[in-house]
């Protein structure tokens, strides 16, 4: 009896100790997987973060194109065939055959400065965009032909009035200047193909619209241009400090040029000499000079003004 007693009271110890041992287990276990949980969690959010910063870094390596852009082959062939005012085109070193030559050859034909450069300068304006090595500035609109604003000019029956400008850089004093000149009655504005602002998203939004309204004409040498307008009959008329006369004591009516030098040096040595008269603008403060697009807006204003008293 006593040895079955010892039996019975051994298994139940047993079965106790299994219970307990089991019950441990469990509670470790429940104890155990909130934290589990919790790195599944932080694994699965590090991803999704990750994710973001990739997505996020591709659109950053792909922005959009300035509106004064085109890229590829295609793009700017098409352009070219249009007859859109285009600026300048760059093509990447070596490419030379199939539709790039044709590029080469429909540019040449229009006047349009062409650079060859390094791969990498067209990649970093175009942004992550496949390119195929060409890139346009364009203009926002077509440029004219000078044969063209003066044809124009003779068909209304009015003498021309043209206002060029030497080698100017800051696309504001160009928009400034278009905008006078579209209220002054300017028929054509003149600006060199190199070494000067072009026309672009700012000058047209600096000019307030005027920019579709007075044509602009790209030239080559400033100087041939205007012996060449001379021999047409124009009078040539420049801005300077050094000027003779001033500016309202001069004849500014009949065919007539004016022209505004840059912002920094003014009127180039060759254009002066091409100048049949200079005028200055008398000033008494301690500032020696005026911005480009002031000097200009005050000439042209002044021709009108002669022009109209000319009429009555």
């Amino acid at each position: 009896m006593r040895n079955d007693n010892k039996k019975e009271t051994t298994r139940d110890k047993r079965r106790d100790n299994q219970k307990n041992t089991r019950s441990g287990i469990r509670k470790h276990a429940s104890a155990e997987r909130p934290s589990r949980e919790n790195l599944t969690r932080q694994k699965l959010t590090s991803r999704v973060l990750a994710q973001e910063v990739r997505e996020s870094r591709s659109a950053q390596a792909v922005r959009e194109l300035p509106e004064d852009v085109l890229i590829g082959r295609n793009a700017v062939t098409e352009a070219l065939r249009a007859g859109r005012g285009i600026n300048k085109i760059l093509l990447a070193d070596g490419d030379r055959e199939g539709q790039v030559s044709e590029i080469v050859a429909l540019a040449k034909e229009r006047g349009i400065v062409l650079q060859f450069v390094e791969r990498g300068k067209i990649e970093s304006v175009a942004g992550g965009l496949r390119h195929q090595g060409v890139l346009a500035y364009v203009a926002p609109v077509a440029y004219a032909e000078l044969e063209d604003i003066l044809a124009k000019a003779e068909a209304a029956g009015e003498e021309p009035f043209l206002l060029l400008l030497d080698e100017l850089e800051d696309p504001h004093n160009l928009g400034a200047l278009l905008r006078t000149a579209d209220a002054t009655g300017v028929h054509g504005v003149l600006i060199p193909k190199r070494r000067s602002v072009p026309l672009t998203a700012t000058v047209a939004k600096t000019s307030a619209g005027a920019v579709e309204y007075v044509p602009v004409a790209r030239i080559g040498n400033i100087s041939q241009t205007l012996k060449a307008l001379k021999e047409k009959g124009f009078w040539v008329a420049g801005a300077d400090m050094d000027g003779q006369q001033n500016y309202y004591e001069a004849d500014l009516t009949g065919p007539l040029v004016l022209v505004v030098g840059s912002e920094g040096k003014g009127m180039g040595r060759l254009t002066k000499e091409q100048c049949d008269f200079i005028v200055k603008m008398p000033m008494v403060g301690k500032i020696n000079s005026l911005n480009a697009s002031v000097a200009g807006s005050i000439l042209m204003y002044e021709s009108m003004r002669q022009r109209l008293a000319k009429k009555s």
